[in-house]
């Protein structure tokens, strides 16, 4: 979680962090703050989490990106790094509309890193490549 989201965002994460650090306690008590931080993506997030639908890929270079199984069953390809999905609400309601601060699948991200819940991938170099060239043929 690095500074592309506002402070009240960041702080909101590393207290879900420490709490689930020192109780191993879920998100229930955040819940609100959640919703009133994050809006509408706050609850689907949190049943992606819930589901374990975050994975992180990793190749032998360090290189990581983040995959999310959505609601729909589609794979979207998430980078925590630069605070981006490659969902259409994303596009839409992020970049476009200015209207939320994150999708559910990257706000999915940063709760699954907080909790300890991504599932682990490692791959190839060749095969990260084929997965981030593989959302911009989908895209073309």
């Amino acid at each position: 979680m690095d500074s592309t989201l506002p402070a009240v965002a960041e702080e909101l994460l590393k207290e879900i962090k420490k709490a689930f650090q020192e109780t191993s306690h879920g998100t229930d008590m955040f819940s609100f703050r959640l919703k009133f931080v994050f809006g509408p993506s706050a609850v689907p997030a949190l049943d992606l989490v819930d589901q374990r639908s975050v994975t992180r890929v990793v190749s032998p270079s360090g290189r990581t990106a983040y995959q999310v199984l959505g609601s729909s069953g589609k794979l979207y390809t998430c980078y925590s790094s630069c605070h981006f999905c490659t969902c259409p609400a994303f596009g839409f309601t992020v970049l476009q509309k200015c209207e939320s601060l994150l999708c559910k699948h990257i706000l999915a991200v940063y709760l699954s890193q907080a909790l300890g819940a991504c599932q682990e991938l490692t791959v190839s170099e060749e095969q990260l490549t084929s997965i981030l060239l593989a959302e911009e043929e989908d895209e073309g």
